[in-house]
């Protein structure tokens, strides 16, 4: 099974905008580290926005 091409942009492209890797960086990830990357990137997002205060 192939992995659709427009996700995995879009995976690549949310690693590199929140950590500012290199196009390299992110396409030698295997999908399984990938994957996890990007949810660390999210549990950090979401814990940032709830320790948020108005």
């Amino acid at each position: 099974m192939t992995y659709a091409v427009d996700r995995m942009w879009q995976e690549m492209a949310y690693v590199a905008y929140y950590l500012h890797w290199s196009f390299a960086e992110i396409v030698d990830l295997d999908h399984r580290t990938r994957q996890r990357v990007i949810a660390e990137i999210g549990q950090i997002n979401k814990a940032l926005s709830e320790d948020v205060s108005y």
